[in-house]
């Protein structure tokens, strides 16, 4: 089934040429350095990625999630750590937004982020509700005009560069598990808000993952995002388009990988020829192939159902689950190809091995991933 119409055609190439021009030639020094793409998220901005599929009367740019998904692709091969950091922004602050605020906080919000002026992010982890994310301890009471909100998040993807953030609290302690949460837009300079460390990680180094804290942080009133109570309801939707775009990612990183293996095959002589025409590397190279574009199929055709208005909570995990063991796979014969400088820092395919593992756990760990999918096929006991 093509899924591409000749404007996301020339979309891609757009973002290709950006890709391989702005964001490939400085992705290993963003990753050795740990330098966060600010300079490419104001251009991305300018660009009109950052709000691809937010409607234009809101700063967007109007167009649908399969655009976003082909943006993310493109990003993906060049930098996972721009893209990871185009992917919070947009797919878990923008985006929820749109969805869920008030007509009156998307005016307010949505046009600063949509241009770069503003940069966003989306607190959801603690330390006791990760995979579990009903059980968040955060709390929120509404005192006056103003809503007291006292807890932490963790691995919050640009949490400490932020300006603007949805979080979820508590708002009805008497409520069990995954009820009486609710979500809140929540700005850097309310009083009580504060970044913690930046956590230093395995890969996608150029990117911020934050710890936040709040001690008797004041929230206006007016910055409930929806209605009280219904913040569950709010990330299990948010993460059903994220679990895609999380997947996209993986593919990317992983196409990267592959197009370097393939290349170094073609070079490298080994007993007498390219290492291409060894049957064990040719096989290798098979099976990469195979299940890139049996990931891409996924990918796409869960994008395609969701621009359809359609629920897409089995194909999304779906979708996230096979891309990110399958860029598991290709990073690592990527490497086994490439033999002792897949190992070394010379070449990138050790960079797409580090960077592609985050594809596992966040959004959702493939464990979760399979619980979601098992549920949606053999429905409630």
């Amino acid at each position: 089934m093509d899924y591409f119409t000749e404007e996301h055609q020339i979309l891609r190439e757009t973002v290709r040429d950006f890709a391989e021009n702005e964001l490939k030639p400085r992705a290993a020094e963003l990753d050795e350095k740990h330098i966060f793409p600010l300079e490419a998220f104001k251009q991305m901005g300018e660009l009109g990625f950052l709000g691809a599929h937010i409607p234009e009367e809101y700063g967007g740019a109007g167009m649908d999630l399969t655009s976003f998904i082909i943006i993310m692709e493109e990003v993906s091969k060049a930098c996972g750590s721009t893209a990871i950091t185009l992917a919070a922004h947009t797919s878990l602050c923008a985006y929820p937004l749109y969805r869920f605020a008030t007509e009156e906080q998307k005016r307010k919000y949505l046009p600063p982020l949509c241009s770069g002026e503003k940069m966003g992010a989306f607190g959801l982890t603690e330390a006791g509700a990760g995979s579990d994310a009903g059980a968040t301890k955060t709390t929120a009471v509404l005192e006056g005009d103003y809503w007291i909100i006292n807890g932490d998040k963790m691995f919050c993807t640009n949490g400490s560069a932020a300006d603007v953030l949805v979080i979820t609290a508590k708002t009805d302690p008497t409520q069990p598990s995954s009820y009486g949460i609710s979500s809140f837009i929540i700005e850097k300079e309310f009083a009580g808000f504060k970044p913690g460390k930046d956590e230093d990680k395995m890969g996608l180094r150029g990117s911020k993952t934050s710890q936040l804290f709040f001690d008797n942080m004041q929230v206006p009133k007016e910055n409930l995002m929806g209605i009280e109570g219904e913040g569950f309801k709010h990330f299990m939707e948010t993460l059903d388009e994220g679990r895609i775009v999380i997947g996209v990612m993986a593919l990317g990183i992983a196409e990267a990988a592959f197009d370097a293996a393939v290349a170094y095959s073609r070079q490298r002589v080994a007993f007498g020829k390219p290492i291409a025409r060894q049957q064990t590397i040719q096989g290798y190279i098979a099976d990469m192939a195979t299940q890139l574009e049996a990931a891409r199929l996924l990918i796409y055709e869960a994008s395609r159902k969701l621009d359809q208005g359609k629920r897409v909570t089995k194909e999304s995990a779906m979708a996230k689950l096979f891309a990110s063991e399958v860029a598991n796979f290709v990073t690592d014969k990527a490497i086994q190809i490439h033999g002792g400088y897949g190992y070394s820092a010379e070449y990138p395919v050790e960079r797409y091995y580090r960077d592609q593992k985050l594809c596992e756990i966040g959004e959702g760990t493939s464990e979760v991933q399979r619980i979601v999918i098992a549920r949606s096929v053999l429905g409630k006991f």
